[in-house]
């Protein structure tokens, strides 16, 4: 079967700076890629280039005839006179007679629910969802998503999760989400060198197969570096005479160094840092109650002593209050009642959304120079500014660019930078996620893994989420917060453990049904299961063991790396049907096993 697009040889440069070489991949119905580069190495340009929004040097892309993309970028543009409900069904086909039961549904579920208000009073959140919601409104052939989970909160990602997974078109999309791109991706694209590598499975299957090739590159490496000394000695003494054989060498000798002068893959090197003393008292919030003039209440009368060392998430829907109770903190906001006593020794580091702010003009290097030369590691071990960058992913030659060349991750990137090299004792990152790259997560994970002091985490990712924090302020709304010890898959198999337990209560307590003629109450006879319908309850253990059997081994066979693109489009098709089947076949179970005793 043909792809659905074809991307062949395809190379771009801006200026001397080569994005992608030689790059050739593609994208067949029913499946999903995943694209994973560090930012500012190409993975937005060649989004753009595959929507037709920017152009290329050499090579070719091909979509099949008929075909409809739909692209979410990451700056939207929204018309400002428009309402909400206008500026997304402008975006969807008009002979679509189903359209605007479906743009409402997705708005509801990405949390825009006044669709008649301008969508300039939108904040730039609230308008990349819309903008979201108009892409998948559009039900197109090729689905292209730059960044989709940015702005949403966990329930709204989760939600997403599962529209996606039920989508029989093709996708490529690029986020720093783990577990979405574990759970959705059939494929994984990276671009590492300006070159393409396809990994044909999900983000386990690419971590595990990504390693074993940065392995087996870093030992030829190896073997031709130890080689290239040899050779460079023999050259150096290279006798004449030899004549054929010399030249021979000779030739051999310029592949040999090219290789042996390669920069070996490699995770950047761990950063412990040198965090300012910190005394026992870190911050008491003490009764404070917050709520903004018509709006929903923040805080209400909430009691929290904060311990040393302790590193905290903040989960919750947006608009629950999550930044606003930093801000309450930090006292960039203050509150109705109540008050925060902050310890004497503590030291901030605040990473936010707003607080970004650079001199474009300047050079990467002389915006950390300004923060510090030398950066204190502890134990006599120091870092310069340069090298400090270098740790987090800045070349030396990028490194003297102006900030107005960097890619937006880039600058986010560049921001961290300055708030860690000013070594705090109590970080405070809100959102940090947003727009890095996972190799800058990961660089952050290990961090904080190691950092002598407190963590305030708020954040929608939930991998990043698990890694780094041991505890939790749940925020559900109105006041209410909830104080839960663990990270968030922890919170989340409580959530359920307590639904199951509701419901167990709730069926216990309703009152049996009696007959209203009946003088006495009489125990209700349990009802029993017709005929028919036993040996429908049979079938069903034996489609629903067989569905489940069937399911794993899609499942497996789509992580193996082994499929051609055929099998995988018939993989990538079945799944969702055979998901659904095994929905409603264990629904209808349940329903009978009810009276199946």
């Amino acid at each position: 079967m043909n792809p659905n697009l074809e991307v062949q040889h395809l190379s771009k440069r801006i200026g001397d700076l080569v994005l992608l070489d030689d790059v050739s991949f593609s994208l067949h119905e029913g499946q999903r890629l995943g694209l994973i580069a560090r930012n500012g190495t190409g993975k937005t340009t060649l989004l753009n280039i595959l929507a037709g929004k920017e152009g290329y040097e050499e090579g070719s892309i091909v979509l099949r005839n008929g075909l409809t993309v739909g692209y979410l970028e990451q700056e939207t543009h929204f018309p400002p006179h428009l309402s909400v409900r206008e500026a997304v069904m402008a975006k969807v086909p008009a002979d679509d007679d189903n359209a605007a039961l479906r743009v409402e549904q997705i708005l509801t579920k990405l949390g825009l629910r006044n669709l008649d208000q301008f969508v300039s009073n939108l904040s730039g959140g609230q308008q990349k969802r819309a903008a979201l919601a108009a892409v998948l409104a559009q039900n197109p052939d090729i689905l292209i998503l730059d960044e989709p989970t940015n702005h949403l909160d966990i329930e709204m990602t989760e939600w997403l999760e599962n529209y996606l997974g039920r989508l029989t078109g093709s996708l490529l999309l690029v986020t720093h989400d783990r577990y979405f791109l574990n759970r959705i991706c059939t494929d994984i694209l990276e671009i590492d060198g300006q070159r393409l590598y396809h990994y044909r499975g999900n983000y386990e299957y690419y971590l595990e197969k990504r390693q074993e090739r940065l392995d087996a590159t870093n030992a030829n490496i190896e073997r031709a570096r130890n080689l290239y000394r040899t050779e460079l000695e023999w050259m150096r003494r290279m006798p004449q005479a030899r004549g054929h054989k010399a030249r021979s060498r000779v030739e051999a000798f310029d592949d040999l160094e090219r290789l042996a002068k390669t920069r070996q893959s490699e995770a950047a090197a761990r950063l412990e840092m040198k965090a300012t003393y910190i005394g026992s008292k870190i911050f008491e919030a003490a009764y404070v109650s917050k709520q903004f003039p018509d709006g929903p209440v923040i805080l209400k009368d909430f009691y929290y002593n904060f311990s040393r060392y302790e590193k905290m998430g903040i989960v919750g829907p947006n608009g629950t209050g999550k930044s606003t109770f930093v801000k309450l903190l930090l006292g960039l906001v203050k509150p109705d009642s109540g008050r925060f006593v902050i310890g004497e020794t503590v030291r901030f580091g605040y990473y936010s959304q707003e607080g970004m702010e650079f001199d474009e003009q300047m050079k990467v290097i002389d915006a950390v120079r300004r923060v510090a030369e030398v950066v204190d590691l502890g134990g006599g071990k120091r870092l310069t500014a340069m090298q400090f960058l270098t740790h987090f992913l800045f070349p030396p030659r990028r490194q003297q660019d102006y900030i107005y060349k960097l890619s937006g991750g880039e600058r986010r990137r560049l921001y961290l930078c300055t708030v860690l090299m000013q070594q705090p004792n109590f970080l405070i990152l809100d959102e940090p996620t947003n727009d890095l790259d996972i190799d800058t997560l990961q660089i952050l994970e290990d961090y904080l893994a190691h950092f002598h002091g407190c963590v305030i985490v708020v954040s929608h990712d939930r991998y990043f989420t698990d890694k780094v924090v041991d505890h939790l302020l749940v925020f559900h709304g109105e006041g209410r917060v909830e104080d839960f010890p663990g990270n968030y898959t922890q919170f989340r198999e409580a959530q359920k453990e307590r639904a199951a337990e509701a419901n167990k209560a709730s069926a216990a307590a309703s009152p049996t049904k009696r007959d209203w003629k009946s003088q006495s109450p009489q125990p209700e006879k349990k009802r029993r299961l017709s005929f028919k319908e036993r040996q429908e309850y049979a079938a069903l253990e034996e489609e629903i063991a067989a569905l489940e059997t069937e399911k794993a081994q899609i499942e497996a066979d789509l992580c193996s790396g082994t499929l051609d693109a055929e099998a995988i489009t018939a993989h990538a098709r079945r799944l969702p049907e055979l998901t659904a089947r095994l929905d409603a076949a264990s629904d209808r179970w349940l329903e009978l096993a009810e009276f199946a005793e």
